[in-house]
């Protein structure tokens, strides 16, 4: 599988990236936090980091840490506009549930 750019959080990401040319990509991953479990973490890549895994979309990289990988390979991630509000929005088929806010997701492992 493969961490995945929608188009319109591709051009987002581009646009941050060339605004910082010493950054080598998107970082992502998880953390535990909030009310389900795990909190998505996503910043510009400074390093590559021992253990990492790099995913290439369309010319951008995006690096995951190994704790992370196996609650995050799949997911797609998205930017969406609604009205005055804009966020990254995650499609995540590890997920099982998420917290009321979207803020935290669990998956089967944690329900064991």
């Amino acid at each position: 599988m493969a961490v995945t750019l929608a188009p319109a959080a591709l051009e987002r990401i581009r646009g941050y990236l060339q605004t910082a040319p010493a950054v080598l990509g998107l970082r992502f991953g998880v953390k535990r936090t909030g009310c389900s479990g795990w909190g998505y973490l996503a910043d510009m890549a400074k390093d590559e980091r021992p253990g990492d895994t790099v995913f290439e979309h369309d010319g951008v990289r995006i690096y995951v840490d190994a704790e992370s990988l196996a609650f995050v390979d799949g997911t797609e991630i998205d930017f969406v506009k609604q009205g005055l509000n804009e966020q990254f929005v995650f499609r995540n088929p590890n997920a099982t549930a998420e917290c009321g806010c979207g803020e935290s997701f669990t998956t089967k492992a944690d329900a064991a």
